[in-house]
C-alpha cells in the first residue's frame, strides 16, 4: 500500500564505511522495533549482510539483531529513519539501483507483512 514511498530517493549518500538512505515504514501504524525482523537491502542486485546493515533514528543506532531486543523505541508512521550500510570501499557518485525490503512482525497477523519499494537513485559527487 505505500510500498512506493519507503525509500527517499534524494537522501542517498556515500559515507565513509559505504552509504546510507532515509526510509520510512511500510505500514500504516507505527511498529516498535523489536516487531521489525528485517530491512533487506540490494544494490545494483547485490544484496547487502544483514550484519552491515544499520537501522538509525533520534540520535541512536541499532543493528538489525539488537533492534529484536529494542522494546522501547518505535518506528512511527510517516517518521523518517535512516539506514546505513556498511561494506568496503566508498560508494562512488552515479547511479544505482536500490531495494529495500520491509519484513514486518503484526501482532494481529498470523503471517509477516512484507513492504518493498526500489528505485534508481543518484548518489553525487
Amino acid at each position: 500500500m505505500f510500498d512506493k514511498y519507503l525509500i527517499l530517493e534524494d537522501s542517498v549518500r556515500a559515507t565513509d564505511s559505504g552509504f546510507a538512505f532515509d526510509a520510512r515504514l511500510g505500514y500504516y501504524r507505527g511498529l516498535g522495533l523489536s516487531m521489525i525482523e528485517d530491512l533487506a537491502v540490494t544494490l545494483d542486485g547485490e544484496a547487502q549482510p544483514r550484519a552491515a546493515v544499520f537501522f538509525e533514528q533520534h540520535g541512536k543506532s541499532w543493528s538489525l539483531d539488537a533492534m529484536e531486543e529494542a522494546f522501547n523505541d518505535r518506528w512511527e508512521f510517516g517518521s523518517i529513519a535512516t539506514i546505513r550500510v556498511e561494506r568496503a570501499g566508498r560508494l562512488g557518485a552515479g547511479a544505482y539501483s536500490l531495494t529495500l525490503k520491509e519484513k514486518l512482525r503484526i501482532s494481529y497477523l498470523p503471517f509477516p507483512l512484507f513492504a518493498e519499494d526500489s528505485k534508481v537513485v543518484a548518489v553525487a559527487a
